[in-house]
């Protein structure tokens, strides 16, 4: 049988969530019937890099400097590979894909969309919108993403695959725990609160800080830990009080997250975070806020609790009640893990791959 070719094409390969899928996918991936490869636009964003080509997938970069040529480097990869199949998944690249795979012997296009559109800036939006239609299918990472995609075509052209973590072998139990504090400079006997998230505007993380300073009145031998990196570091780092952590980017999360109590994303706006989903599979209660499609994996009361976006009063509330009882966070953390048994890497890439298969018989 002949394998079919299909690039994914993504801004970059850092450590993000709709990138770690991408290496989710690589090792979940039928290589019988595909054959995968990678090109991304940003040089300095090539962290995966390493652990997508262990996988199996060639990367190409298109960046570099001059990087206002990208678009002609895709043009000329697009030719010389003749690729069956083009993958999009961030707006702008998705948009060059669009108008560079134009003719009858264009390659066929799928697009992921991993936030809600009222994320992008508005030259971003009119650019996706004008060409979207361009898309052989669309895949959505939660039916509220979904809910936000313009206007529509009749029948299956857009799919929601909610994606999963990939966790195998990540350490747990007690050990793993007094590692993971002693990896970040914790007190094995505090209650930490911990994130995974960028360092921008959309996650929001100045929130969070004025919630963790309104907790520490109540419980002052709390600790909270941010674990990312971004524009705004320098910024959070001057609002932040006592007990706060900055660990930057890490490659080593999994092992990080034995070492918290509760895990909380305080965003502005989501789509499906995979910090989110490995939190769960880790055990993890969580306080997070109800936006994007986080109330369809976690149920308000049962794996933790929702709260509003941009609202420290409410936020530390619900971080105050898992903080101050821990049977509540063992019978939280428990329910989130069985939850987590829904969330199915290997099955959400067999997903796509039916979209692909769907899309290339036509």
């Amino acid at each position: 049988m002949t394998r079919r070719r299909v690039l994914w094409l993504a801004k970059g390969l850092g450590r993000g969530g709709a990138e770690q899928l991408l290496v989710n996918c690589a090792r979940n991936a039928d290589t019988s019937r595909y054959e995968f490869e990678v090109a991304y636009v940003l040089p300095y964003k090539d962290a995966l890099v390493p652990a997508l080509e262990a996988a199996g997938v060639r990367t190409h970069c298109l960046g570099g400097a001059p990087g206002a040529l990208w678009p002609w480097r895709l043009r000329s990869l697009l030719a010389e590979r003749r690729y069956d199949l083009v993958h999009s998944h961030m707006p702008v690249p998705a948009v060059a894909a669009r108008l560079l795979t134009l003719g009858p012997r264009g390659a066929r296009l799928v697009h992921t969309e991993h936030n809600v559109w009222e994320r992008y800036r508005t030259p971003t939006r009119w650019a996706n919108a004008l060409t979207y239609r361009r898309n052989d299918a669309v895949i959505a990472v939660s039916h509220a993403v979904a809910g936000t995609i313009g206007r529509r075509r009749p029948g299956d052209w857009v799919t929601v695959v909610h994606h999963g973590p990939d966790l195998t072998g990540a350490p747990e139990g007690p050990a793993a725990r007094a590692a993971a504090r002693e990896a970040l400079g914790l007190p094995q006997e505090a209650v930490v609160i911990g994130t995974v998230g960028n360092l921008t505007p959309k996650k929001d993380q100045a929130t969070l800080l004025a919630a963790f300073a309104q907790l520490r009145r109540e419980h002052p031998s709390a600790a909270l830990v941010l674990i990312g990196a971004g524009p705004l570091e320098q910024q959070l780092r001057a609002q932040a009080g006592e007990s706060v952590v900055f660990a930057g980017s890490r490659s080593d999360v999994p092992a990080l997250l034995p070492g918290l109590d509760v895990f909380t994303l305080s965003s502005r706006a989501e789509g499906l975070p995979v910090a989110l989903m490995e939190a769960m599979t880790s055990g993890l209660p969580s306080v997070v806020t109800r936006v994007g499609g986080m109330p369809e994996v976690l149920d308000d009361g049962e794996q933790g609790f929702l709260v509003p976006p941009g609202d420290p009063a409410a936020l530390a509330a619900a971080l105050g009640r898992l903080a101050g009882d821990g049977g509540l966070r063992e019978r939280l953390g428990s329910a989130a893990r069985e939850r987590s048994k829904s969330f199915d890497v290997a099955g959400a890439q067999r997903s796509i791959e039916q979209v692909y298969a769907r899309v290339l018989a036509r």
